[in-house]
């Protein structure tokens, strides 16, 4: 039989702690828990309960969740996933985690209503199983809980495709789960003068705007995140914010994007899924998907989707995914015309775009 993840929980609250321990033991895939208030107490208790994941507060009183996630990561790699309040100032610090070799971001739980913590319970709890299957190395910088929406929560399926062709390509990808890393390699790679890109990554509402500025400053292309009416140009991308699903649109000649509230769609808000679907009716065969690492199933069906309305889609290889989950059932769903390296992926977008243009 297969065995139960333990988890190891660090964080200065108390009310946290027992929260994230409830959540955590919910689930069936999850065994035990332990409780730690700090990083001192949790060395201490790690020393006769080895856990699969820790999940770590980003700011503590005696040591802070970076300082030691360094000392982990130096001296006995085990799977992190961030825990961090909605600030601007600790979504920086927690992106900056990723860096340090953190699997994911999740946001604190806090309470609120019913929708809101159910929601949390999904998230955390996938977060942290995603985070156990990963391999993780020195210092490198989801069971189903119903209900289970598909797309057609925030945009029904339709029976026809774009219609007006254009030679204007436009680039839809979905990443999750070491979808930081992959996108940063993915951008990096793209000429200047891209078609436009539109993001689904899936990350807490608050770290989508650090994470678009930081790109922005690494990456050739102009990087920000996504607000509503947004137009899609050659050499920018535009990031799904936190918490929101981004959708793509056509007014005559011109692609734009939408912001939109609505419930978790493949577990996920923003939802790749959901990006893809609106490619699929408003782009067609201008679109080209890409779909990167992550776990679960976020845009398998779209992917397949937009594959049916002309678009020509690539997924990035098991051995360069952290989690090969996402581009797995995308292949699995048909809708994946080629399967390439993280590190081809770019030129290979860029190759198809100009030859098909």
């Amino acid at each position: 039989m297969k065995s139960k993840l333990k988890v190891l929980v660090v964080d200065d609250s108390a009310v946290v702690r027992q929260t994230i321990a409830d959540v955590l033991q919910s689930d069936s895939d999850i065994g035990e828990v332990v409780c730690c208030s700090d990083p001192f107490v949790a060395a201490d208790r790690m020393r006769s309960f080895m856990p699969d994941v820790i999940t770590l507060d980003v700011e503590m009183p005696r040591m802070d969740g970076i300082t030691f996630l360094k000392k982990i990561m130096t001296q006995h790699p085990i799977p992190v996933v961030m825990c961090s309040s909605l600030t601007e100032e600790n979504s920086d610090t927690a992106l900056k985690a990723l860096e340090y070799g953190a699997i994911e971001i999740i946001q604190k739980p806090r309470m609120g209503t019913k929708t809101f913590l159910e929601e949390s319970k999904v998230l955390i709890c996938d977060a942290v199983k995603a985070a156990a299957k990963v391999s993780v190395k020195r210092l490198t910088p989801r069971t189903p809980i119903s209900p289970k929406l598909t797309a057609d929560a925030v945009i029904p399926p339709s029976k026809s495709h774009a219609m007006l062709k254009t030679t204007e390509k436009v680039i839809l990808v979905g990443a999750s789960t070491g979808g930081t890393e992959a996108l940063t390699v993915f951008l990096q790679g793209l000429p200047v003068d891209s078609p436009g890109v539109v993001i689904v990554q899936h990350m807490p509402e608050n770290f989508t705007l650090s994470f678009a500025n930081r790109l922005d400053t690494i990456c050739g292309l102009s990087v920000k995140q996504a607000e509503f009416g947004d137009t899609v140009l050659p050499g920018r991308v535009l990031l799904a914010p936190g918490n929101k699903h981004l959708l793509i649109k056509r007014s005559g000649a011109r692609y734009y994007v939408e912001t939109k509230e609505g419930p978790l769609v493949s577990r996920h808000r923003p939802s790749v899924d959901v990006l893809f679907r609106s490619g699929a009716r408003y782009v067609g065969n201008n679109a080209v998907g890409v779909i990167l690492t992550g776990m679960g199933d976020d845009g398998a069906r779209g992917m397949k989707e937009l594959k049916d309305a002309g678009a020509f889609n690539f997924a990035q290889d098991e051995k360069s995914s952290v989690v090969f989950g996402m581009p797995k059932m995308a292949i699995d769903h048909g809708g994946v015309d080629r399967i390439l390296p993280l590190k081809d992926i770019p030129a290979a977008v860029t190759h198809f775009c100009r030859q098909n243009s």
